[in-house]
């Protein structure tokens, strides 16, 4: 059965199966059916790579997401089944402050999420971005893969496309605690930098004249006049001005311990190459905390949060995501490792562009360095892996699983010393 036979064949099924969402592994045609790779013709080590918030958590169950990712592909379950099975361990989890579930909300108090995946042998990739009152955005994600000819839905659409499937929308995904944290941020930053919305229309002007370099502005279809707004430097700058006081609040919470570091950046990214060589990723978020209302970082977007290739390997990242986005890093490393680069070295590599790409003063500490953090969870077809990051010191340690058990390892920092100094 070809993929769109399928599409066709099960989408019926789906939104009117009791269990929503997604398809069973009964309802899929198996992958040597599907168009998949030449047969291996000797056995891959299996292993999965991931961030810490894959064997930190476990949702009061017995694994965690790297464990149960691992059991998965080791017993002959679908790679990219297998994974997102794991990832729905800590998107559940309401004391994972970086995904799902109690995910820290954007400046107005909303939890956004963010996700996107791919699966290596049918070639299949899927993302959400901005979806609200779902805690498991992977599981759309992968119905995007499965069930569209598409491979990114966004904001109010994704989250009815969800409601279409038979999934519940939750009214508010903040927890007690994410609330809290939330009300807590709004407390230390200057309310008089948020823009009274009358003030915004206020500032709007209509006008003609599109030779004027301080108008910014587009034709209204069928002609007339554009629709404009005269730039305002001290209203520009009021603007940057509270962004940075926004990071810089949410910065002081993690200084003072109220946000676990791993979390105010959010995302979890988990990797996996089966006995058999397939590979899958997977990458899900809450994204920068008190971030703009819409902001998407890298994380829905395939090349940036994540890539596979099931020819040569996977990437996932996390950290900021503007920063991946800018240098679509994730498959820069697949690309690396596919002209011959171990995991490690392709990974520093993508990080080496990243700094060389960082030139703008609000984003360089004292030292003249990026003032982030970007790690990545990359393996390759042998089973090879690696976790890289601009500063091994700041998150330290990444997750790995394979036949000795699931573990952190140490990240392997392409610079010295912290982001912030």
């Amino acid at each position: 059965m070809d993929r769109r036979s399928f599409v066709r064949t099960t989408a019926a099924g789906v939104a009117a199966a009791a269990t929503p969402g997604v398809v069973a592994a009964a309802d899929r045609p198996s992958v040597a059916n599907a168009s998949a790779p030449a047969v291996h013709l000797r056995a891959t080590r299996p292993v999965c790579v991931a961030d810490v918030s894959s064997i930190r958590y476990r949702n009061g169950g017995p694994e965690s997401a790297i464990e149960r990712a691992f059991r998965g592909i080791t017993e002959g379950e679908d790679v990219l089944d297998a994974i997102v099975a794991g990832v729905n361990i800590p998107e559940l989890d309401p004391e994972e402050r970086g995904i799902g579930l109690g995910g820290l909300p954007n400046a107005d108090g909303v939890v956004q999420l963010d996700s996107c995946l791919m699966h290596g042998p049918r070639k299949w990739a899927g993302g959400v971005a901005g979806i609200e009152g779902i805690p498991t955005p992977s599981l759309i994600a992968k119905a995007v893969a499965e069930l569209t000819d598409h491979h990114l839905i966004v904001g109010r659409g994704a989250t009815e496309f969800a409601r279409d499937l038979g999934f519940e929308v939750m009214d508010d995904l903040n927890t007690t605690a994410s609330r809290e944290l939330w009300l807590e941020w709004k407390r230390r930053i200057d309310p008089g930098h948020w823009l009274d919305p009358q003030e915004r229309l206020d500032g709007m002007s209509r006008t003609g004249d599109e030779t004027d370099p301080d108008v910014i502005g587009r034709r209204r279809p069928g002609g007339g006049e554009p629709m404009a707004w005269r730039r305002d430097p001290e209203r520009e700058e009021r603007i940057r001005t509270f962004h940075a006081a926004a990071l810089a609040a949410g910065l002081s919470m993690v200084d003072d311990g109220l946000i676990d570091p791993d979390s105010f950046w959010g995302t979890t990214s988990l990797e996996a190459v089966t006995p058999d060589g397939d590979i899958a990723g997977v990458t899900t978020t809450s994204g920068l905390s008190w971030k703009i209302p819409g902001r998407a970082g890298d994380s829905p977007i395939l090349g940036a949060g994540q890539y596979v290739a099931n020819e040569v390997g996977a990437a996932g990242s996390t950290g900021r995501g503007e920063a991946n986005l800018f240098n679509c890093a994730s498959f820069l490393i697949v690309e690396n490792m596919r002209n011959g680069m171990s995991p490690k070295d392709a990974g520093m590599a993508a990080l080496t562009r990243i700094k060389d790409n960082t030139i703008e003063s609000r984003l360089l500490n004292e030292r003249g360095l990026p003032n982030f953090d970007v790690r990545f969870f990359v393996l390759n077809k042998e089973g090879e892996y690696a976790g890289v990051a601009l500063y091994g010191a700041s998150e330290s340690m990444f997750a790995v699983c394979d036949e000795n058990g699931a573990r952190e390892e140490p990240l392997e920092g392409l610079l010295e010393g912290s982001p912030r100094g």
